[in-house]
């Protein structure tokens, strides 16, 4: 099984996404937290599930039906989680 690694930007937007959820849908705040990194961690054993990514090497969880993707590569023993983004920006 492979081990996850959170690279420091998608650390920083899951921060990012608890704080702006805290002050604008406390209600969903936790639950939305527990969901993106509880499907971060499933990566472990399924990290194929996202579709190829935008940019070279990577791959995209699509978070449905939260508005969030998932931006990860995977490695023989690691799935390095890149960023979470929102459905909304630009990505790449």
């Amino acid at each position: 099984m492979r081990r996850i690694r959170w690279a420091p930007a998608a650390a920083d937007d899951l921060e990012g996404i608890l704080n702006y959820l805290r002050e604008h849908h406390p209600s969903l705040a936790q639950s939305t937290i527990r969901k993106l990194y509880g499907a971060a961690r499933s990566l472990k054993q399924f990290s194929n599930r996202g579709r190829i990514g935008h940019l070279e090497g990577t791959r995209e969880l699509i978070m449905t039906p939260l508005p969030y993707i998932i931006v990860y590569g995977v490695e023989p023993q690691v799935v390095h989680i890149l960023r979470i983004i929102h459905a909304s920006e630009n990505w790449p």
